[in-house]
């Protein structure tokens, strides 16, 4: 590596200019603060249907960012030179965590709303008492504390070495980096499982699933890679990154969206198999609420839209090599993503069938707003790639 690096020359930065995005940025500003301020109204018009709305829309960013999170981690573990020129916009995505924060207050004000197991005192439930050494308040702060500690300071120790590097150059950053991911690994197989049975699984405490953490991380894994594609079209679009990502980039990021969308619907069909065969009550009540109703022509359209259909059309070799078209299959999985975290929350709210609100849209527009607002500050702060990365040239020169 070092010999051809004497030979051919490494690219330098790429950096966005100050104002380009200035007015995209004032947009969402714009709509940022009037969706979070709508959001503001449903909390005192409508609680009860504000806190499932809102811990619906924090589900769905939360879930795709701690995919970004987690492709950093596997770049660093397997060594991979593929993504060494997206692996910036993983780490810029993936530091749009510490905004999550902000956004978990409300759940955590509204939580008597979502979380019925914390007005139940002891003695009225013996299912509840029987996993009141878990599922009590004090610990289930605790825990959210520790997971969005273990989030930022981790993001922010991958982009602190990687933008080091891109100044001086030191190889001891990726050997620094790779250490860091091995220790990272399997903290966040355990944050994001933990996070995924206290926040959304709490919402009905009776049941329980245990493959439910992977059927989360299966989601969260697929509908990521599917937004790093839509990331890095834009800033190609807008004249970035178009002599460092090519096509044969595209072909891996569109083969892991075919692999992730085949283990989603792998692991999401075990868990239904399994515990359709066990038909134990205490087990099969929450496919049949979702079955229920029009929740189950929302469950068939899930199933359909996000395996069958990116399935069938990810098959192609072609459509993986043509950016916008890939680009449709991944604002497809995204928004595949959305519903499936709909399905997750909200029939613990609308038991009898889908009754969509007003308030399910505001979160949505505040919180994704707010995010695309403060990446594009982000990704002014440094190169569009790493310009330093020892495997820069593999990546560049990537052929597949």
């Amino acid at each position: 590596m070092s010999e051809r690096s004497d030979i051919v020359p490494t690219p330098e930065g790429e950096f966005v200019e100050p104002t380009r995005f200035a007015p995209l940025s004032f947009l969402l500003a714009l709509l940022g603060l009037g969706g979070l301020g709508l959001s503001v109204v449903g909390a005192f018009v409508s609680p009860h249907q504000f806190s499932f709305s809102w811990l619906f829309a924090f589900a769905f960013y939360f879930t795709m960012l701690a995919g970004c999170f987690f492709w950093i981690i596997v770049h660093h573990v397997v060594d991979a030179e593929w993504s060494v020129v997206v692996r910036r916009q993983l780490e810029n995505l993936s530091l749009l965590l510490a905004v999550m924060v902000v956004f978990f207050i409300p759940i955590v004000i509204y939580r008597h709303h979502l979380y019925e197991w914390m007005n139940i005192p002891v003695g009225h439930d013996p299912v509840l008492d029987s996993k009141r050494g878990y599922l009590n308040w004090h610990f289930f702060l605790v825990r959210s504390i520790f997971y969005f500690f273990f989030f930022i300071s981790a993001t922010l120790l991958f982009r602190r070495f990687s933008i080091r590097q891109d100044r001086d150059g030191n190889p001891a950053y990726t050997i620094n980096m790779r250490r860091l991911a091995f220790v990272a690994l399997p903290i966040f197989a355990l944050s994001l499982t933990f996070g995924a049975y206290d926040w959304l699984l709490g919402i009905d405490y009776h049941w329980f699933s245990t493959m439910w953490g992977v059927y989360i991380f299966a989601g969260a894994a697929g509908s990521s890679m599917s937004l790093l594609v839509l990331v890095i079209t834009a800033l190609r679009k807008a004249g970035y990154l178009k002599e460092t990502v090519t096509v044969e980039h595209y072909h891996i990021m569109g083969k892991w969206m075919l692999a992730f969308c085949v283990f989603w619907a792998y692991i999401g069909f075990s868990q239904y198999m399994l515990i359709w065969y066990a038909n134990m009550p205490e087990e099969t009540e929450y496919f049949i609420r979702r079955n229920t109703e029009s929740w189950n022509a929302l469950s068939l359209f899930l199933v359909i839209g996000r395996f069958f259909v990116p399935f069938a059309i990810l098959l192609l070799q072609g459509l993986k090599r043509k950016p916008h078209r890939l680009c449709l299959i991944a604002g497809w999985i995204v928004f595949m993503q959305m519903v499936d975290l709909y399905i997750v929350i909200l029939p613990a709210l609308h038991g009898k069938g889908v009754l969509v609100s007003v308030w399910d849209f505001m979160p949505l527009l505040g919180m994704g707003a707010t995010l695309a607002f403060v990446f594009l500050w982000i990704v002014r702060r440094s190169s569009t790639f790493p310009n330093r990365d020892p495997r820069l040239l593999e990546s560049l020169h990537l052929v597949n």
